[in-house]
């Protein structure tokens, strides 16, 4: 099986779209990497190494996260990196 190319996304809406026009061919994607005991344990970002950063918030900003990434069906520290990775691409800029 080829290792499937993610295209550039110009925006969430635009990557989510994708995601659902493809969920029956990544079901079989995964389903495939399943039978063949490809399947890790862990997310992508330990496995492939990715420093870990410890990082203060209070607990107000903390509870508004949770708000906010619940109501996007993410977790918490997933919004936050999120967050954080929007905001140094438009520094960057």
């Amino acid at each position: 099986m080829e290792k499937r190319i993610l295209p550039d996304f110009k925006s969430e809406a635009e990557e989510a779209k994708w995601w659902f026009d493809n969920q029956d061919e990544l079901l079989k994607d995964f389903e495939q990497a399943a039978a063949e005991g490809r399947l890790g344990c862990g997310t992508a970002a330990r496995l492939g190494g990715i420093p870990t950063t410890t990082i203060r918030f209070d607990p107000d900003d903390i509870a508004l996260a949770r708000e906010q990434a619940s109501k996007r069906g993410l977790k918490y520290q997933t919004y936050l990196k999120m967050l954080v990775h929007e905001a140094l691409v438009k520094a960057k800029t």
